[in-house]
C-alpha cells in the first residue's frame, strides 16, 4: 500500500491497468517528521531542526500550485506535542508567530489562503490574534489554500463531531439509525476542504501519528528517508509522481 517516492516508469503496469493518465492529486497532508534528529545528526541543538525545516515549509508552499495541489495541510503542532520540554514547545510557538508575521505579505500575494484546523483555542491570545488576521487577510485568495493543524489530534477531532451528533440525537433532531458518514465527516474540521488525496511523511517513520485518519481512509501514503528540513519542492514533486502512478479503487475492482 506504501513506498517511498518513486518516479512514473517504475510502475508502469499500474498506469496500464487504470486506462488512463491518472490525475494529480488535488489534497496533500504532511507529517512534517525528523527536525530533531537532523539536527542531532549535525550536532546541533533540537531547536536548529525547527528552524531550518520552516525553509521547507516555503519550498512546499512555493512549489504546491505549479504540481496541481489546491490544498496543503500541514502537520505543525499535535495535541501529544504539549508533552515534550516547555523551552521546545516555547519555541515552537515563537517560530509560529514569527512565521505568521514575516511570511503573511508574501503569502498574500502569492494566493495563499490561509485556515487552521485543530483545537487551537489552547494558544496564547497574541497567536489566536495573528490566526485570525491570517485567514481574513488571506480570505480571498485562491491559488493554494495552506492549512496548518495547530494544536490537532485526529482522535480529538472525531470524537469532537460525534460529540455534537450525540447531542443531536439527544435533543431529538437525529435519529440514531439515520447518522451515517457523511454525517461524521461534515464535522470534521477538514469539512470544507476536499477529499484528502495523499499523505506523505518524513524522516523514515511509517505511522499517521493521529494525522486525518478518518480523512485518510482511501488515501495514498508515501513515506520518504528525508527528514523534514531537507524535504523540498523536488521532493513533492517526487511524491506527486508517486502517487500518479497508484491505481486508486476504493476499495473496488
Amino acid at each position: 500500500m506504501t513506498s517511498p517516492a518513486v518516479p512514473p516508469a517504475a510502475h508502469p503496469e499500474r498506469r496500464a491497468a487504470s486506462g488512463q493518465e491518472p490525475a494529480g492529486p488535488r489534497h496533500v497532508g504532511i507529517i512534517m517528521d525528523g527536525n530533531g534528529r537532523w539536527a542531532k545528526a549535525r550536532r546541533l541543538p533540537r531547536i536548529a531542526g525547527h528552524k531550518s525545516g520552516v525553509e521547507s515549509v516555503r519550498k512546499v508552499v512555493e512549489a504546491a500550485p505549479d504540481l496541481g495541489i489546491e490544498v496543503l495541510t500541514l502537520y505543525a503542532f499535535s495535541s501529544e506535542n504539549w508533552k515534550r520540554p516547555e523551552d521546545e514547545v516555547g519555541y515552537l510557538m515563537g517560530l509560529l508567530k514569527q512565521y505568521l508575521l514575516s511570511e503573511i505579505a508574501e503569502l498574500d500575494r502569492n494566493g495563499v489562503r490561509l485556515s487552521f484546523i485543530g483545537d487551537y483555542s489552547r494558544l496564547s491570545p497574541d497567536i489566536l490574534a495573528l490566526l485570525e488576521g491570517a485567514k481574513k487577510r488571506t480570505a480571498g485568495n485562491e491559488r493554494l489554500r495552506l492549512v496548518i493543524a495547530l494544536n490537532y489530534g485526529s482522535q480529538d477531532e472525531i470524537t469532537r463531531a460525534v460529540r455534537g451528533i450525540a447531542r443531536d440525537v439527544a435533543a431529538g433532531r437525529m435519529a440514531p439509525d439515520a447518522v451515517t458518514s457523511a454525517d461524521i465527516t461534515a464535522r470534521l474540521d477538514t469539512a470544507e476542504l476536499p477529499q484528502l488525496d495523499l499523505v506523505i511523511r518524513t524522516s523514515g517513520e511509517q505511522r499517521l501519528s493521529n494525522f486525518l485518519m478518518w480523512q485518510a481512509a482511501y488515501a495514498e501514503l508515501v513515506f520518504t528517508e528525508q527528514y523534514w528540513p531537507d524535504f523540498d519542492g523536488e521532493s513533492l514533486r517526487r511524491a506527486v509522481e508517486a502517487f500518479g502512478v497508484r491505481e486508486r479503487r476504493y476499495g473496488g475492482l
